[in-house]
């Protein structure tokens, strides 16, 4: 074997293969895009093209990658082969949980950052540090760089801000659609692709074997009969559909592609005021919950669905439900769906029994294996979980952090736990939601088992390519015979066709004139008015719209953190609540608008609503004159100044505007309002309280609460303050140190 011979890598450490050097010093040339299959180390490429720009060029590398477990991997990878004396810093790993002043003080020694995106993006906003001696921007999983996602950000500033920008994006999956890769290369400003595949010459010596079987299953009888209910149901909806004047599929043509078609025809007649659309719009809510139960009852089995249906009339029988679960809960062939599912006592769907038995045999003939399974849903992932463990198979589950219903999410450090666990044998079995499909590294697993088949191919190949990777492999797919199942298999088969052809045409050079227009629609920093520069605080939930990096390109100092009410806050005076039109409608119907508000107001001297994009009078069926009068009330029974914006670049212009005005008036100190119609003198006391830096109504009431009166919390110690739900120290000892501040 040969070895990897660089001054910045450790001696014998690093195997040498003539794809991966080939790859890295193309890579050198500018922007590139590396495409490779799973398991033929992409890190690999990365660190060699990271070592040959930290000898050359100097500065620092970051790397990013869409979650922290894989934020980790990439980091253990690089602290065992990269040589950095005392003089040339560490590598780090940048997370949400260090303050920011840490990270900044972290970025200033660091040779190598690794992070998620969000972090990199939160601190770029709010000035902790520049990319200007950034040498190198490794993009790992790239195919997520488009939209608002925050590479997109990131990349945009790098190339506008690094004295010597390059960057190195890679992925096994960029996508089936040339339209999708060209703007991930547009967004990235890539101008060179890099592809391989298991076939070509200098790749083929590497690649394991990977077996793929499919198993396919049939669909019990009570499943079908329930299939068969809910597709009378479908087609009741349809003809419904028919009959309002749309043009509607067949049942067994319905397609996600059908179906966004229908609801384009729903919206236009909508904006056109026909009330015949907001009806459409209900019935076709309906539509959509019904052909999902379907897909449950063929792919996932009898307790998910039975779960779905009891959410569904449970929804549909509140006074709280949407107006379609409530059709739906009344419906007679519903309501014998429900029946059907209370009857059943144990699993009926095969897949559970054949899935525990390939898991079982695999373990016995080979005990040292690693398993990943995956599955769709989280309460499938726990299902599956629990049957191996009640078999006696050691198994753990893998899923995001979001906890959704009575299912508990999973943070970073469990995640990073469990795959630890997983490396080191102390379980045989990871069960998998997607957050489990990219990028990881367990180089034992020898076994995939896919729960369902998935239609996109960037999933599949993701999954695919958690097994062989340093020796042979077997993947096994579940599919239910005459189902959706085998649909979504043609469909990833298919797309990742399409996907290596469209690369191949993409070629291996490309212009690099038109990625740079991408850079056009960073506006020059305005600061023609005044000296100083407008500040604004925005609410760290914020950050991830396009207001925020609008916001930072037109030159605003930004603050992130955590605001108690409102999405903006400028100066001492004003506070503003963002809502998109058709949010604004629905927090008006289905949730406490007013609630929201009436907090905004008490928090401000001046609140600022700005409502953004679209017609608040197309967005729902409600009649004009009540928005006009909940307009009306919010301005002036509440004294919220409302705004209206076209998009999100005119909502920051706005706020720019505004933040401005706060500059050039010199005396920002708040002013109490000219006319506040307290209610009572409770409500009076909840503002003395809230006045104090960082405490609000909300924890104004808390305090109150706990000591009875304004004089009982100027006279509790630090220690009894920082007791209360909500307050803890750093709040407590502001009211603490400023009830005894001297004034001068």
């Amino acid at each position: 074997m040969a070895w990897i011979t660089h001054p910045l890598i450790r001696p014998g450490s690093l195997e040498s293969r003539e794809y991966q050097l080939s790859i890295a010093m193309r890579a050198l040339d500018g922007h590139t895009m590396v495409v490779l299959p799973t398991g033929l180390g992409k890190t690999a490429v990365a660190f060699l093209v990271a070592a040959s720009r930290l000898y050359n060029e100097g500065g620092r590398v970051m790397m990013l990658a869409p979650t922290k477990p894989l934020v980790e991997q990439h980091h253990r990878f690089f602290k065992k082969y990269l040589l950095t004396g005392e003089d040339k810093g560490a590598c780090v790993v940048f997370t949400g949980e260090s303050p920011p002043d840490e990270r900044r003080k972290e970025f200033s020694g660091a040779t190598v950052i690794f992070a998620t995106p969000q972090v990199i993006k939160n601190d770029l906003l709010s000035g902790a540090y520049t990319l200007e001696d950034v040498s190198l921007l490794i993009v790992d999983e790239c195919h997520r760089a488009v939209g608002n996602y925050a590479y997109v950000f990131i990349a945009g500033r790098y190339r506008e801000t690094a004295r010597s920008p390059l960057i190195l994006a890679m992925t096994a999956s960029p996508g089936g659609r040339e339209e999708k890769v060209q703007e991930v290369c547009r967004n990235l400003g890539i101008g060179i692709i890099e592809t391989r595949s298991e076939h070509d010459s200098d790749v083929a010596p590497y690649i394991h074997e990977r077996e793929i079987e499919v198993i396919e299953v049939s669909l019990p009888v009570p499943l079908r009969a329930a299939v068969d209910d809910l597709n009378d149901l479908l087609e009741h909806r349809l003809a419904q559909l028919r009959d309002l004047g749309y043009t509607v599929p067949r049942r067994q043509q319905i397609s996600m592609k059908n179906l966004h078609f229908l609801n384009a025809q729903i919206q236009e007649r909508i904006h056109e005021r026909d009330s015949a659309g907001y009806a459409a719009a209900s019935i076709y809510a309906e539509v959509m919950k019904l052909r999902h139960a379907v897909s449950l009852a063929e792919s996932q089995g009898s307790r998910v669905l039975a779960g779905y249906v009891h959410r569904l009339f449970s929804e549909g029988s509140t006074g709280g439900g949407t107006k379609a679960a409530g059709r739906l809960a009344r419906d007679p062939v519903f309501i014998r769906l429900l029946e059907r599912c209370m009857s059943w006592t144990e699993e009926l769907h095969p897949k559970m029994e054949i899935m525990a038995g390939v898991t079982r045999k695999q373990l016995s003939e080979f005990p040292e294996s690693r398993i990943i399974i995956f599955a769709s849903f989280r309460d499938m992932v726990q299902q599956i979980v629990d049957e191996l463990n009640n078999q006696g198979i050691p198994a753990e589950r893998f899923v995001g952090q979001a906890t959704k219903d009575a299912e508990r999410g999973l943070s970073q450090k469990k995640q990073i736990e469990a795959l630890d666990r997983f490396r080191t044998g102390q379980f045989r079995v990871l069960v998998a939601t997607s957050v489990g499909e990219e990028g990881l590294d367990v180089p034992s697993t020898d076994m995939v088992i896919f729960y369902e088949a998935v239609p996109s191919e960037i999933r599949s190949i993701q999954r695919k390519g958690r097994t062989g990777r340093s020796g042979s492999g077997r993947v096994v797919v579940l599919v239910t015979k005459g189902t959706s199942d085998e649909t979504f298999r043609f469909v990833s088969q298919s797309r990742e066709k399409a996907m290596a052809n469209g690369i191949r045409r993409l070629g291996v050079q490309m212009e690099t004139a038109p990625a740079e227009t991408a850079e056009e629609g960073l506006q020059k920093k305005i600061d023609e008015f005044t000296d100083e520069v407008p500040e604004i605080v925005v609410d760290d939930r914020e950050t991830s719209s396009r207001v925020v990096e609008r916001l930072s390109a037109l030159g605003t100092r930004l603050t992130i953190m955590r605001l108690e009410s409102g999405d903006y806050a400028i100066g001492n005076r004003i506070l503003v609540e963002r809502k998109r039109a058709r949010d604004f409608v629905d927090t008006l119907v289905d949730r406490d608008l007013f609630g929201q508000l009436k907090e905004l107001a008490a928090q401000a001297m001046r609140p600022v609503l700005i409502i953004e994009g679209g017609d608040l009078y197309t967005q729902r069926d409600i009649h004009p004159n009540a928005l006009r009068g909940t307009l009306a009330a919010i301005a002036i029974d509440l004294g919220i100044a409302v705004f209206h914006s076209r998009d999100e670049e005119d909502t920051a212009q706005l706020l720019t505007v505004i933040a401005r005005r706060e500059v050039e008036r010199g005396d920002r100190t708040p002013r109490l309002p000219l006319r506040k119609a307290f209610q009572s003198s409770q409500e009076e006391m909840e503002m003395v309280i809230a006045s104090f830096p960082e405490i609000g109504v909300k924890n104004a009431r808390l305090l109150l609460g706990e000591f009875g009166s304004i004089r009982a919390i100027i006279d509790a110690t630090e220690e009894e303050l920082a007791l209360v739900r909500g307050i803890g120290e750093k709040k407590a000892h502001r009211i603490f140190e400023l009830s005894r501040k001297n004034y001068r």
